[in-house]
């Protein structure tokens, strides 16, 4: 043996056998088949078709509803008490604001919760509306979904789709391949499920602060089953084939025109820390090197427990956040479009557009339109009895705009995407006016 040779440990990199283990194909095909089942594959169950996630809460929610109750309460006083306890509450001025925000919060829940609040907080369409149609059920979807959440993109089926999709993704959407895991997601099973996975791939380096919002903002939309909810609201149902694709494929071509407007085109393109995974590109041969790099990341994945676990400690965390906002921030944009003239001078904002497109009754859709960033179900309330254009649109608009203070933006701002709600606000601007000029000239050829 050789004098003064260096005494550290070299690292062997894993060999080809290794790496195409049985074991690590049975991984990647089992684990990445389950949550890829419970994500994205509907069931009909009760006459009801959803993901199989969905149908886990709902069967929660009506097994045990006062438990889930108390649960969503007790988390709401988590969230609330959670910054002041790790001593994050005062790192800056936005973390200050939804701190206090978050206490907010949790008062408003003792309203509700004891059912002592004011009656307009207790109507159906404020307090009770925001408790247990909103908090209970993202209450429930997030921790629930952060555990399948690890077995779709821990093992392997990111890296594969990330590969195969890399064409397409990055041209359109200036974001990687690896994010059309992400998109599917979104559209499933809503912004919520969505969001969780887009800051946990932001957290562990795998997108750029610039691909994280574009994603956050471009691809969270509601769920498609919400969007029945939408059409029926408005009676147009016989129109659904059409409405579906119509709202579908505006919502990503609008995320591609705002991937390229400010603030989005400024955003910084560094990775959070010094996490770093970006995409390798790759130029030929995509189905031999998705398969080898969904072989590599089952091979470095994390055991089932671990993962399991360390997904559902963020889902939680995350929660904590979401819940208590949404009970602040969603009241507040709730009383101001009920009870303040606000949305009705912000839809002058929206007026010019809507009269020179000539949208039948051109204020109430631009009012519409402005109430929507409020709470998303709102716009399809205001125009119930409007022409079926305007219902039309208008239920496009509700579907593409994304971002609403009820819930979305709430959980945007609860995730580690650095973005701020100036920001979030143009971009919801730019959403709602490029859905406006886009579907408009549909509605009038189609109806």
């Amino acid at each position: 043996m050789g004098m003064g040779a260096p005494n550290h440990k070299i690292k062997v990199e894993p060999n080809a056998k290794q790496i195409y283990s049985t074991r690590n194909i049975l991984k990647f095909l089992i684990y990445s088949l389950i949550g890829s089942f419970m994500f994205f594959i509907p069931i009909t169950l009760n006459n009801v078709s959803s993901i199989p996630i969905d149908h886990m809460v709902t069967w929660i929610k009506q097994s045990f509803p006062s438990y889930v109750s108390v649960y969503a309460f007790i988390v709401i006083l988590l969230g609330a008490v959670y910054p002041f306890i790790s001593k994050t509450w005062n790192k800056d001025k936005v973390t200050m604001v939804f701190s206090i925000l978050k206490v907010l919060g949790f008062l408003v829940a003792i309203l509700i919760f004891f059912k002592v609040g004011p009656a307009w907080l207790m109507a159906p369409n404020m307090g009770p509306f925001l408790f247990e149609k909103l908090v209970v059920s993202v209450g429930l979807v997030v921790p629930i979904g952060s555990l399948f959440l690890g077995l779709l993109i821990g093992y392997g089926l990111l890296e594969f789709i990330g590969v195969l999709m890399q064409p397409i993704m990055r041209p359109i959407w200036k974001t990687p391949g690896r994010s059309a895991v992400d998109l599917v997601a979104d559209l499933v099973g809503g912004y919520s499920l969505g969001l969780l996975m887009t800051n946990r791939l932001y957290k562990e380096g795998k997108y750029t602060a610039k691909e994280a919002a574009i994603i956050a903002t471009g691809f969270s939309t509601v769920s498609a089953t919400f969007m029945i909810v939408v059409a029926k609201t408005l009676g147009i149902m016989h129109l659904w084939g059409l409405y579906f694709w119509v709202s579908l494929v505006i919502t990503y071509v609008v995320t591609a025109l705002t991937a390229r407007l400010w603030p989005l085109n400024k955003m910084s393109e560094v990775y959070i820390s010094d996490k770093a995974d970006p995409e390798v590109v790759i130029k030929e041969k995509f189905l031999q090197h998705a398969w080898k790099h969904a072989m590599e990341g089952a091979n470095n994945s994390l055991s089932l427990g671990k993962n399991l676990w360390e997904n559902l400690r963020d889902g939680f965390i995350m929660t904590m956040g979401i819940l208590p906002s949404i009970l602040s921030v969603g009241l507040i944009g709730l009383v101001l479009a009920e009870y303040t003239p606000v949305f009705d001078i912000l839809g002058y904002i929206f007026y010019p557009f809507t009269w020179a497109l000539q949208i039948p009754e051109p204020f109430l859709a631009a009012k519409a339109s402005a109430v929507g960033i409020a709470e998303m179900f709102l716009p399809a309330l205001l125009v119930v009895d409007a022409p079926l254009i305007t219902k039309f649109i208008i239920a496009t608009v509700a579907i593409s705009s994304i971002l609403f203070f009820s819930a979305s933006i709430p959980s945007i701002l609860s995730t580690e995407i650095p973005i701020s709600i100036p920001q979030i606000i143009v971009i919801w601007f730019e959403r709602t006016v490029l859905t406006l000029i886009l579907v408009t000239p549909i509605a009038f050829l189609f109806l």
